[in-house]
């Protein structure tokens, strides 16, 4: 597996025709640079896959990997939807330009404040529980709604127990065994139904749990059709789609995926006689992980106990590492095909032991003042960062055809302090 790891005329890494170096020392470090090309190619490659076999497919884009306006911009022109998981992310949504109807909904554990946030914007609310249910009757209109129900089947996969979100020790979605019974309540208060959703994992690269969950939800799906006498507008299996991150692991074969799915799901709306609703899935790691690189500068070489490369970013700038102990591949952008000679370290710069990127990876010869390069940094990356250590976030650029634009401006320690007020009485 190379990462798609591309080098310039200089031997210098270039990321969408840009040489990284120039980046670096245009716009400081740590720096998020986005591709637009692969994201474009990323989201025309599934959908391809998909509508190879049935054309009524939709892709539902799950923002919450990467919610850059700009990103999101691209994807909107690609023709995506968009999976939003809270009011913010509506919000941002809509601002992007995306029309109410193409932005589905699913929150979970929501407040009232919440779901009538989500009725006046005029998306389609996707429910997770009863609750839910009634309390949104008391706050709209039924008639006026499109809603779905989230199901929770007895399958869950994902690269990381966190990541996991169906099965018995999942917190989100209705039981299977409830399903039935919720869209007949639903139908009886008045409401417009619209489809049926589950989600079961993240960074699935094995189709056989998908598969699975697949054919779960067609047969709840078929029972809420000839027990309700409902029929649903779309049935949508969430995201999950993964990346490979270390080099052991291989792609995901799209098209042999899509057509596995695709074909499973036509037998089974045969089976059921549930005509030909939309097909929807929701990838979001798939279509902006590999887009982006994280540049970072390294400036303390330390040998103690242990050898370390201390860097400009940390855990506040990716979490990943530390949260899932997750591989991100690493190269010296000035270097990137180089020859691993040692095992180092990367530690970040944040003020607690966890803040690691890799512990003895192999390494070639690193320098203070070399820029290291870690890859995969698009989803789960900016989205998940914070002001720990009172640090503000990174700067994101996007690279397109040699070109690179500032999409998310660099933050100062003013940002730090943005809301925060001091008592005139702790003045004095």
């Amino acid at each position: 597996m190379d990462f798609d790891i591309e080098t310039n005329e200089k031997g210098n890494l270039s990321i969408g025709g840009t040489d990284a170096m120039e980046l670096a020392k245009r716009y400081g470090t740590p720096l998020y640079v986005i591709d637009e090309e692969k994201i474009r190619n990323n989201y025309k490659r599934v959908y391809s896959a998909f509508s190879t076999h049935y054309k009524d497919i939709k892709i539902f884009y799950a923002c919450k990997a990467n919610t850059n306006l700009a990103v999101m911009r691209v994807l909107e022109q690609e023709g995506s939807g968009i999976d939003a998981v809270s009011p913010g992310e509506i919000y941002t949504a809509l601002l992007a330009g995306f029309e109410p109807e193409g932005i589905i909904y699913t929150g979970n554990n929501v407040t009232d404040k919440e779901l009538k946030f989500a009725a006046e914007s005029g998306v389609i609310i996707n429910l997770d529980s009863f609750s839910a249910l009634h309390r949104l009757t008391r706050i709209c209109d039924p008639n006026e709604i499109k809603i779905s129900f989230r199901i929770n089947p007895k399958v869950g996969a994902g690269h990381h127990e966190h990541c996991i979100t169906g099965g018995e020790l999942s917190k989100f979605g209705i039981m299977e065994e409830e399903a039935v019974e919720i869209y007949q309540r639903a139908v009886d208060m008045g409401y417009n139904i619209a489809g049926i959703h589950t989600h079961i994992g993240s960074g699935i690269l094995d189709p056989e749990p998908f598969m699975l969950a697949v054919e779960t939800l067609m047969d709840v799906a078929g029972r809420i059709h000839q027990e309700g006498n409902i029929d649903l507008e779309f049935i949508d299996f969430g995201g999950g789609l993964g990346i490979p991150y270390t080099p052991q692991e291989k792609k995901l074969d799209i098209q042999n995926f899509a057509k596995e799915i695709t074909d499973l799901y036509k037998n089974k709306l045969n089976e059921y006689d549930l005509g030909k609703p939309t097909m929807c899935i929701e990838p979001g790691r798939y279509i902006v992980g590999d887009a982006s690189i994280l540049l970072t500068k390294v400036n303390t070489i330390k040998q103690s106990y242990r050898k370390f490369a201390g860097i400009d970013a940390g855990f506040n700038t990716l979490l990943r590492p530390s949260m899932y102990g997750s591989y991100h591949h690493i190269v010296v952008a000035n270097k990137p095909d180089a020859e691993n000679t040692q095992t180092i370290d990367i530690a970040g710069n944040i003020c607690e032991s966890g803040d690691l990127f890799a512990r003895d990876r192999p390494m070639p010869e690193i320098k203070e003042g070399d820029l290291l390069a870690i890859f995969n940094a698009g989803a789960y990356a900016f989205s998940m960062s914070s002001q720990y250590n009172s640090r503000p976030k990174a700067m994101e650029v996007l690279v397109n055809n040699g070109e690179s634009e500032v999409v998310r401006e660099r933050e100062t320690f003013a940002d730090v302090l943005t809301n925060q007020n001091v008592p005139v009485r702790l003045l004095k």
